[in-house]
């Protein structure tokens, strides 16, 4: 653990969703090969998962710069799919139902194999929250689906600011009635952490190497600045006290 984290400090944890808790990326991409057959056309969907994921920072870049108003996240990933639609040469292929259909593919994604029972022994000792930029209904739907003991969900839709902007941890922070540095941010990627540590939390590593596939380049411990490091929440319980 880093110099001077205090586990018995900590009063709630909060977890990214996306990638951390979940596995976005196999999720979407049978999602989309699926709904892809049933209207005729031919999509390779873990490419097309990924095309669509790597607009998702971007998109929220430009809520945050002010650049366009506040949108949630469904609405920003229907613009991203009607480009990467377009982009393929399938559009004509998806009407409005196929393509909510798609966008609500992010609504059902699998957890990892870890995560529901690492978050019971978690929330055995801390008050456990989702803290995501999904939307709040995207989020019910997803933790309902997945089974996932969260305590509550925590949407950047009630900050209308998106992570890493320091709005979400600050207003997931004030809801949880804690101060940020009695809350511990856990998420596999640095640019969350990053964003975390800024607001003035704590901040946990948990490795996803297959987050973005056998070939994907995911963030590593070594590379990611922390208070702790675990290689699963099961890892992180077991580092955090839990029994």
């Amino acid at each position: 653990m880093g110099d001077g984290f205090d586990p018995g400090a900590v009063r709630a944890v909060a977890f990214d969703v996306f990638g951390t808790t979940v596995d976005w990326r196999t999720g979407v991409a049978e999602q989309v090969a699926h709904l892809a057959r049933r209207r005729g056309v031919e999509l390779d969907g873990a490419a097309f998962a990924d095309e669509w994921r790597e607009m998702y920072l971007p998109s929220m870049g430009r809520v945050n710069s002010g650049a366009r108003a506040w949108a949630y996240l469904d609405v920003l990933h229907r613009e991203s799919l009607d480009e990467l639609l377009e982009r393929h040469g399938v559009a004509a292929a998806f009407d409005e139902d196929a393509r909510g259909e798609l966008v609500r593919a992010w609504h059902r994604l699998p957890a990892w194999g870890d995560a529901a029972a690492g978050l019971a022994r978690l929330r055995g000792r801390y008050v456990v929250a989702a803290l995501s930029n999904g939307g709040f209904a995207l989020l019910t739907h997803l933790v309902k689906a997945a089974g996932l003991p969260f305590d509550c969900i925590l949407s950047a839709e009630l900050a209308q600011r998106y992570k890493p902007d320091p709005a979400p941890y600050l207003t997931a922070a004030r809801l949880l009635d804690v101060a940020p540095g009695e809350l511990l941010m856990v998420a596999c990627h640095g640019w969350d952490l990053g964003g975390a540590r800024g607001a003035g939390l704590r901040t946990a590593f948990v490795g996803r190497p297959l987050e973005k596939g056998p070939a994907g380049a995911a963030d590593r411990a070594a590379d990611v600045p922390s208070d702790l490091a675990a290689a699963d929440f099961t890892e992180l319980a077991d580092r955090l006290g839990c029994p």
